[in-house]
């Protein structure tokens, strides 16, 4: 097999593999025996006919397809290394010559792992991320233990209206010109006014009203509804309500915070919520810290990245998308088809944060190339030690299962010790105080 590499440019390079006639034969006598069994020639049963009367009747080229992919297979990974290349994309594989008794050529276009030119890395400036718990923050934690602790009491009171944030049950019958449709019906159905998990303006009608009326609901649904035949379309709803229910909150005080929590009073509650607050918030804004520190660096490197080296990581974004989906007991057809998307949309829309992983990967393995990062044994042993356990494995056992991979693990640790030097180096300003200033 030969090898020649042609550099392209922004970061393509074109592959021409050259491979010997007696390896091209050998392959189209293996189709042959894979193939033999689905043919049918006059005179002979099914799997006996010889490949050259087969090639006689159908052409030599019958064969060819599936040689080629037997010919890939076996050369390709090969062909990649002798190149030399830091290949980057999956390959545009073009069959350049293919004849019986000669050698078969083709080429290989693919996307080279591009250069990156650091800019300004150390001590970027950045807007500090803000931690700081304000009494509205603790209010609302608190508010939201009082509603998920409230009492729903049914309303006996025949003459008691329908209000905002009351629990209807209800029936009712939907008709869009006239006529019923799909899903517009249900029977003692539970809805919460003000939720607005019905179409807009539905729920709002139903204020004012009482158990055991029938009420007319007029509405539109919007023009983006999932369901393209109700799209934008006026809709009656035919409903009566059943039942009303209220919701009935605790008042916060000492036995509300007793009740809720382990302390005897609310001002010792309030202190705790704080502190859990406080805690969310600092591990959120060392977060937002590291990843505004890592994209300014990125912005002031410049990179030229291959179209088609963002076009393989956005195909893999969406398989992972798609794996997600069905993870979750979801039909990725169905989910496709409610959603009005296209396999292809989904890995367009998936294009623009593809370049920003590329970027930001590369980036930092300059950075880390640059600096002589490497990730501490005990590091590394430790992320060895939590992905045994998550399968369940020996460590060792684990690090003989993974061989070679070990060596991107630690390839990936080093990477996450550039960003620990970056957020170290990086001189994080009030952002508050210089608003202040500024005015």
């Amino acid at each position: 097999m030969n090898v020649q590499v042609e550099k392209l440019e922004k970061n393509m390079a074109k592959m021409t593999v050259t491979v010997p006639s007696e390896d091209f034969d050998k392959a189209t006598v293996e189709a042959y025996n894979r193939q033999k069994n689905r043919i049918s020639i006059p005179g002979f049963r099914k799997g006996h006919a010889p490949k050259a009367m087969i090639e006689k009747m159908y052409g030599a080229a019958i064969f060819y397809e599936e040689a080629v992919d037997i010919i890939l297979d076996r050369t390709y990974p090969e062909a990649c290394r002798e190149s030399g290349l830091e290949i980057a994309s999956r390959p545009e594989i073009s069959v350049e010559k293919i004849e019986k008794g000669q050698d078969l050529v083709y080429t290989a276009t693919v996307a080279v792992k591009p250069e990156v030119e650091l800019g300004e890395y150390k001590g970027v400036e950045v807007a500090k991320a803000d931690a700081e718990v304000t009494d509205e923050e603790v209010d609302a934690e608190i508010k939201r233990t009082q509603e998920r602790n409230a009492r729903i009491v049914s309303i006996e009171d025949e003459s008691r209206e329908i209000k905002d944030g009351d629990i209807v049950n209800i029936d009712f019958d939907g008709f869009v010109d006239g006529k019923e449709f799909a899903g517009g019906k249900g029977e003692d159905y539970p809805l919460t006014i003000g939720s607005h998990s019905f179409i807009e303006g539905f729920e709002d009608q139903l204020i004012g009203h009482k158990a055991g009326e029938e009420v007319d609901v007029n509405v539109t649904f919007p023009e983006d509804y999932h369901a393209e035949e109700l799209k934008g379309k006026p809709a009656l709803f035919k409903v009566k309500v059943r039942t009303i229910k209220e919701k009935q909150l605790p008042e916060i005080d000492d036995d509300f915070a007793s009740e809720v929590s382990e302390f005897e009073t609310l001002s010792e509650y309030k202190d705790s919520v704080r502190k859990e607050i406080k805690e969310r918030k600092e591990k959120w804004a060392a977060q937002q810290n590291e990843n505004n520190v890592v994209a300014a660096v990125v912005a002031n490197a410049k990179i030229d990245v291959p179209d088609a080296m963002i076009d393989t990581e956005a195909e893999q974004m969406a398989q992972n998308f798609r794996r997600r989906i069905e993870s979750q007991g979801m039909n990725f057809d169905q989910y496709m088809k409610y959603t009005g998307m296209t396999a292809e949309s989904i890995k367009d829309n998936m294009k623009p944060q593809a370049e920003t992983t590329i970027r930001t990967r590369l980036t930092l393995e300059a950075i880390v190339d640059k600096e002589g990062i490497s990730a501490p044994d005990d590091r590394v042993q430790a992320e060895i030690d939590r992905a045994a356990k998550q399968y369940g494995m020996e460590p060792d056992a684990f690090k003989e299962a993974i061989g070679d991979q070990i060596e991107q693990l630690k390839r990936d640790l080093a990477v996450q010790e550039a960003i620990d030097f970056l957020v170290a180096e990086a001189k994080l300003t009030d952002a508050v105080k210089e608003e202040a200033s500024e005015k």
